[in-house]
C-alpha cells in the first residue's frame, strides 16, 4: 500500500512538473485522483486524531479534578444541612409532647446561633401557625408530607428546608442564605476557579460563577445528589479551552488536504473529465453518415482519451459507409417488394378474367353459378392483396372499410341473376388490422354473404364493425333474415359453409356466434388502432 501511494505521489509531482505535452501522456487519472485523495485524507484525519486526543487528554485531567472538587463541596454541604435538619427534628419531636419546652428550643437556637450572622434564619410553628421556637420569616414554601424534609429553592435568594412533624404536629423551616451556602461549596482549594448551583428539580441556586467565561471556553459539569430533599450540587470547570492554535491544528490537515484534492482535480478534469465529456456529446450528437472529429477534443487530454477518439472515427467512418450501403440495398428491396405485388397483383387479375371467360361458356347454370363462388373469392384475395400493397409504404395496415367496402361491390357485381335485388349495408369503423386478419375477414365476409344469398336471394345484409371490450379487440357482425333459422339456411351450412367459416374463425382466434333469433353472425377481431 505505501508503494502504491509512494508512487502515485511521484507521478503527480512529474506531472506536474512535466510540460504540456507530457501531461497529454499521461494515463487516466481517474484511479490516480481517487488513491491520492484518500491517502491524503487518511493522513489528515491521523492528524486530527492526534490533536482530538491531545483535547481528551486535558479534558480527562479536568474531569478528575472536578469530580475531586464536587465531591469536596457536596461532602461540606451535606455535612452542614443534614446536621441542622437533624437538630431541627430533635426540637420538632420535643416540642410536639411539650409546647413549652425552652430547653430544646435553645438547643436548636444555639445550633443556629453562629449561622445567624450569616443571614440564617429557622422557626417552629405549631399545626396553627404558632410560633413555638426561632424566628418568623416570609419563605413559606410547601412542605411535602412524604418526605422527611422538603426542599425549596429560592432562585438569588437561598434555601429553605421543611421539616414535618408526624400526625399533623409542629412543623419547622429554615432559611439558608446564598452567601453562606456559597461558602459551604467553596473548595479547600483554589487552584481553579468553579462554578456550583444547589438544583432541585427545575429550580436552581446559583452558588459560584467562572470568572471570564468566553464562547470558546468548553465546560465540563457533574451534578452530586445531597441525599436531602432531592437536592443535587451542579458543579462545572472549565475544561481545555479552544485556542486558534488549537484551530488551526484541527483544520490545517483538512486544508491541505483540500488544497492537494482541489489541484488533482484539476489535473483530472483537464486530461480526462473534459475531454471524456466532448467526447460524450460528440457521440451523443452523431448521426448515421457522419464522421466524429476527435479535435475538438483540445490540446490536453491524456493519451487513452485520443486513442478513444480515433477508435470513435473509426467506427464513424465505417457506420457511414455501411449506412450507404443498407440505403441502396433498401432502395434495391423496395423496387423489388414492388414488383413482386405488381406481379402478384397482375396474376390474381388473369386469374379473376379467366374465370369470368370460362363462366361466360359454362354450359349450365350450376356451373356458371361454381363460377362465380371462385371468382369472389378470388376477388377477395385481390382486394386484401391490393390494399396491402397500397399501406405497405406507411406499415399501419390495411382499412378494414376499404376492404369490406371494394370486396361487397365485387360481390354484388358478380351476385347471379336471381339475387338483382341483393342490398348490402356498410357501418363499418375505420380499424386497421394486419394482412392475416384481413383475409380471414375478407373470407368469412365473401362466404356470409353467399350463404345470404344461396339461403334468401332477397335478403338484405347488413355489414357492421364496431368497438369491442378493449382497444385491441373490435366486433365484426352480419345481420340478415337470412340467418334466421330454417331448413334451407341448416342444409346449406351443413353440406358446404359450416365447415369453412368455422375454419376461418379458427383463423381469427375468436369463436363465432350465430343468433338465429334476430339471424346475425358475429366474432371478436384484432385490431391494430384506428385510422
Amino acid at each position: 500500500m505505501a508503494s502504491t501511494l509512494d508512487a502515485a505521489s511521484s507521478s503527480t509531482r512529474r506531472a506536474a512538473m512535466a510540460p504540456v505535452s507530457a501531461l497529454s501522456r499521461l494515463p487516466t487519472g481517474a484511479k490516480l485522483f481517487i488513491i491520492l485523495s484518500v491517502a491524503l485524507l487518511l493522513l489528515a484525519l491521523i492528524a486530527i486524531g492526534a490533536t482530538l486526543q491531545t483535547g481528551r487528554t486535558a479534558d480527562a485531567e479536568a474531569r478528575a479534578r472536578l469530580r475531586i472538587a464536587a465531591n469536596e463541596s457536596a461532602r461540606s454541604i451535606a455535612i452542614e444541612l443534614i446536621g441542622d435538619m437533624t437538630a431541627l427534628r430533635v426540637a420538632v419531636n420535643a416540642l410536639r409532647q411539650d409546647p413549652a419546652d425552652a430547653p430544646s428550643c435553645a438547643r436548636a437556637q444555639g445550633v443556629f446561633a453562629q449561622q445567624a450572622t450569616t443571614g440564617t434564619r429557622f422557626s417552629i410553628v405549631d399545626r396553627n401557625g404558632r410560633l413555638l421556637c426561632g424566628d418568623a420569616f416570609d419563605a413559606n414554601p410547601p412542605v411535602d408530607s412524604g418526605t422527611a424534609v422538603a426542599a425549596a429553592v429560592l432562585p438569588d435568594k437561598g434555601l429553605v428546608l421543611t421539616v414535618a412533624g408526624p400526625r399533623r404536629g409542629p412543623s419547622a423551616r429554615v432559611f439558608f442564605p446564598q452567601m453562606f451556602l456559597a461558602r459551604l461549596a467553596a473548595p479547600a482549594s483554589r487552584a481553579m476557579p468553579l462554578a456550583s448551583a444547589l438544583v432541585h428539580d427545575d429550580e436552581a441556586l446559583q452558588l459560584a460563577t467562572i470568572p471570564d467565561l468566553g464562547p470558546l471556553d468548553r465546560i465540563e459539569t457533574v451534578e452530586t445528589d445531597l441525599g436531602l430533599g432531592g437536592l443535587a450540587l451542579r458543579t462545572s470547570i472549565r475544561s481545555a479551552p479552544i485556542t486558534s492554535s488549537f484551530l488551526v491544528a484541527l483544520m490545517l490537515p483538512l486544508l491541505m488536504w483540500a488544497a492537494a484534492a482541489g489541484l488533482s482535480w484539476f489535473i483530472v478534469d483537464r486530461l480526462l473529465i473534459r475531454p471524456l465529456r466532448l467526447l460524450r456529446a460528440s457521440v451523443a450528437s452523431y448521426t448515421p453518415g457522419e464522421v466524429i472529429d476527435p479535435g475538438k477534443l483540445g490540446p490536453l487530454p491524456a493519451q487513452e482519451i485520443r486513442e478513444l477518439g480515433d477508435t470513435f472515427r473509426a467506427i464513424s467512418r465505417t457506420v457511414a459507409l455501411h449506412e450507404a450501403g443498407l440505403a441502396e440495398a433498401v432502395v434495391r428491396q423496395t423496387k423489388l417488394t414492388r414488383e413482386v405485388h405488381h406481379r402478384v397483383k397482375n396474376n390474381l387479375q388473369v386469374i379473376s378474367s379467366l374465370i369470368n371467360f370460362h363462366a361466360r361458356g359454362a354450359p349450365s347454370p350450376d356451373a356458371t353459378a361454381a363460377y362465380a363462388s371462385i371468382q369472389r373469392r378470388v376477388d377477395a384475395l385481390a382486394v386484401v392483396h391490393r390494399n396491402h400493397f397500397a399501406e405497405m409504404e406507411d406499415n399501419r395496415g390495411l382499412n378494414l372499410r376499404s376492404v369490406i367496402g371494394e370486396l361487397s361491390s365485387n360481390i354484388r357485381a358478380t351476385a347471379p341473376d336471381g339475387s338483382t335485388s341483393l342490398s348490402i349495408a356498410l357501418d363499418i369503423d375505420p380499424y386497421m388490422v394486419n394482412q392475416d386478419v384481413a383475409v380471414a375477414v375478407a373470407f368469412l365476409v365473401t362466404e356470409l354473404i353467399e350463404l345470404a344469398m344461396n339461403s334468401d336471394s332477397a335478403a338484405q345484409i347488413r355489414v357492421a364493425v364496431k368497438p369491442g371490450v378493449d382497444d385491441r379487440k373490435a366486433k365484426f357482425r352480419v345481420v340478415s333474415r337470412a340467418f334466421v333459422e330454417s331448413e334451407t339456411l341448416e342444409q346449406l351450412l351443413s353440406t358446404r359453409y359450416r365447415r369453412v367459416i368455422e375454419g376461418l374463425s379458427r383463423q381469427l382466434r375468436a369463436p363465432l356466434h350465430h343468433d338465429p333469433m334476430t339471424g346475425a353472425y358475429e366474432i371478436a377481431v384484432t385490431v391494430l388502432g384506428r385510422d
